[in-house]
């Protein structure tokens, strides 16, 4: 088995349309019932994003589709690069959701870009699955068993976001927590060239290592769509003390319990997809994101604890980064990262963060690459810096982080 390095040697994003300011949100989203939202600047002042962009235009119809986002943000990563679609030996793409059920986002972005036949990988998740696949596409690279690896992270997020969603959902399911995200995403996408040897001019960026940890099994739902209630999906549910009995009489419980209560989503409307129809399942509100938020301070929490785990492992130092790129989906959630690195004597000087959320938006996956993409081309980066990146999740808590090294820099 051959191990050699792999870098980031080019990077692209697109953001749709113009930029959207907080007062125009609702112009594009459509105002639920003829009414503006009551909690929508409250939430806004939170998240402090101030501009962000949309595939939508005026009348909430979709002016790309998810994969041509990422397909975009491809074109512009290699308009920059020295290789072409030709020499890419793997494309592998992330988002929280594409535009088919099936097949995967990959295949509809390796049609889009017509790029030769090569081997494929879709991630499936939220704000994560874009380094999932980067780090499948790194991993490969450095086993050598692949030279030229195209990666993209692509969300179009405000389909689920616009005011038919939410006027197709029956009163009761209209709550603070099917909204609250409404406020939060936005779409983009962003793309990485990952090749085994540094550009030959410029600069690369060496990919020193990648981690996602995944707590789902410590925490319930926290982000999630597919489900009108989140506690049907509770951890545990399947522990092993539960598996040690045997799982028809659990299934058997359960439909008695059903049965005397009347309730037909215990059973059979867990999911989505148990519905009668899909139109049941919007109408029960089991298609709107919704966001758990009596936990989604855990981001926080596991986020922090994952870095110094890193530090004690010796795997980075604090005074080693020169550059701290943080997903951090909402300012608030700024300060209590610098509350907790500061009370453990591991805090990275705010002088060395880097993020473009107030401008760009929370766009999921695609985020961590379109900030990325944003330094990558600004000019500022130095051979020998170092990158942490961190990319917190609150589908149900992960957390992935990347140190990247900065090489080359002559022109």
């Amino acid at each position: 088995m051959s191990t050699q390095q792999a870098f980031i040697t080019s990077s692209g994003s697109f953001l749709p349309g113009p930029p959207i300011c907080n007062d125009e949100i609702e112009s594009i989203l459509g105002l639920v019932n003829g009414k503006p939202s009551r909690l929508k600047q409250k939430i806004l002042r939170a998240n402090g994003i101030k501009t962000r962009h949309y595939a939508l235009n005026h009348n909430q119809q979709s002016t790309y589709q998810c994969s041509e986002l990422a397909a975009q943000a491809a074109l512009h990563c290699l308009n920059n690069a020295f290789a072409d679609s030709d020499d890419i030996d793997l494309l592998a793409v992330g988002s929280t959701q594409g535009d088919l059920p099936l097949p995967g986002l990959a295949s509809m972005v390796q049609a889009e870009l017509d790029i030769p036949a090569c081997e494929i990988v879709s991630t499936h998740g939220v704000c994560s699955s874009g380094v999932m696949a980067l780090k499948a596409a790194a991993n490969q690279v450095k086993l050598g068993e692949k030279q030229t690896a195209l990666v993209c992270a692509s969300e179009l997020a405000s389909r689920l976001l616009k005011k038919s969603r939410y006027e197709a959902a029956k009163h009761e399911a209209l709550d603070l927590e099917a909204e609250f995200l409404r406020w939060m995403l936005s779409d983009g996408a962003g793309a990485l060239l990952v090749e085994s040897k540094p550009r030959p001019r410029g600069i690369s960026l060496r990919i020193d290592w990648i981690e996602v940890m995944s707590y789902a099994s410590d925490f319930d739902l926290c982000m999630s769509c597919g489900t009108a209630d989140q506690s049907q999906w509770s951890a545990g549910h399947y522990s092993p003390a539960s598996a040690a009995a045997p799982s028809l009489e659990k299934l058997s419980e359960l439909q008695q319990s059903a049965r005397k209560t009347n309730s037909a989503t215990l059973l059979r409307e867990r999911s989505w997809q148990d519905y009668e129809t899909y139109a049941d399942a919007e109408r029960s509100g089991a298609l709107l994101l919704r966001q758990n938020l009596r936990i989604l301070d855990n981001i926080v929490k596991v986020g922090v604890e994952g870095f110094l785990r890193l530090i004690k492992q010796g795997k980075v130092k604090p005074e080693e980064i020169d550059y701290f790129v943080c997903h951090y989906s909402s300012h608030t959630f700024r300060g209590k990262i610098v509350d907790l690195l500061t009370r453990s004597g591991c805090m990275v000087p705010e002088e060395k963060w880097f993020t473009n959320l107030y401008t760009k938006g929370n766009t999921g996956c695609a985020s961590i690459f379109i900030m990325l993409d944003e330094l990558y081309q600004s000019g500022e980066l130095k051979e020998g810096q170092t990158l942490f990146c961190t990319i917190p999740e609150s589908g149900r808590f992960t957390t992935a982080y990347m140190k990247l090294t900065v090489v080359g820099g002559k022109q």
